[in-house]
């Protein structure tokens, strides 16, 4: 893709998003996402006055003297954005490709952000670390993001939804709000999911296309796996294929919602061919 092009593009998802961010997410994010109130900050000693219920029993009873926690207000938020970048995000049999929902999600999502003051991160991932741009403010950041979310091309076309929270625990040391996009087409992530949702608020995005939850009787057809490039003729006409399929696909929903749900973290289903802004308000009004 040339620069001009994709200056084009950048331009088209800024002005779709960023209208819908000023008019519609702005407030719901601000009111869903305040802060968190009070962090900690630091030990110290007793002093008169100070509320008995911020007493540090624990360093209290090893020194003998009274401490307590002092908490300090969080004035900004930051705002990570995961995005799976593997081969199964380039499938979409309807006007758009689940990555170009993905990107427009993400933009919305970024500038709402924006609007509050907070910082955006992004981390892209297949089933490594694809790239990582650190937590910044301002338009000209997120900019870069929606380019980098257009024109970024993987190495990787699998997926490791578990390796990438790890990175994330790694690199973000303080709270932040997370969103995971990606069809969650994976497994072996609850654990690392409940580590990570423990300390940040996470919400699991999965955008699928209507054509993957079953296989159509289209007699012999010839497939290919996204993520890993196999061909293989499949005899779609054959009950047992389309049964075993559709049980493979379920498997990995309820998966993704169980857990999401068990390790504390929201989640949203946006299928290609529904808006995804109904889907986020409906989310952001649950919350808020």
């Amino acid at each position: 893709m040339d620069t001009k092009e994709l200056l084009k593009k950048v331009r088209k998802i800024e002005i779709k998003t960023r209208r819908l961010s000023d008019h519609i997410f702005g407030g719901e994010y601000h009111s869903t996402f305040k802060g968190r109130g009070m962090t900690f900050s630091e030990v110290r000693q007793y002093q008169f006055g100070d509320d008995v219920r911020n007493i540090d029993w624990n360093v209290t009873a090893r020194t003998n003297q009274p401490h307590i926690k002092v908490f300090e207000e969080e004035r900004e938020l930051t705002m990570m954005l995961m995005v799976d970048v593997s081969g199964s995000e380039f499938f979409g049999t309807e006007q758009q490709f689940k990555n170009e929902i993905v990107t427009e999600i993400a933009a919305t999502l970024a500038f709402s952000a924006t609007q509050n003051n907070d910082k955006i991160g992004l981390i892209l991932f297949s089933d490594d670390i694809e790239l990582f741009i650190p937590p910044k403010k301002g338009r000209s950041h997120v900019l870069r993001i929606i380019r980098e979310l257009i024109e970024f091309e993987p190495k990787s076309k699998q997926t490791n939804i578990a390796e990438a929270l790890k990175f994330l625990r790694n690199v973000m040391k303080k709270k932040a709000i997370v969103f995971i996009m990606s069809d969650f087409i994976a497994d072996d992530y609850k654990q690392t999911l409940k580590i990570a949702a423990g300390k940040h608020d996470i919400t699991g995005i999965r955008v699928y296309d209507k054509h993957e939850e079953s296989i159509p009787n289209l007699g012999m057809v010839q497939m290919e796996d996204e993520e890993t490039g196999e061909l293989m003729l499949v005899n779609t006409s054959s009950k047992s294929v389309r049964t075993n399929y559709a049980k493979f696909y379920n498997s990995k929903v309820d998966y993704f919602k169980d857990s999401f749900a068990k390790s504390g973290a929201g989640s949203i289903a946006c299928r290609t061919d529904q808006s995804y802004v109904k889907k986020l308000l409906g989310y952001f009004k649950t919350r808020g």
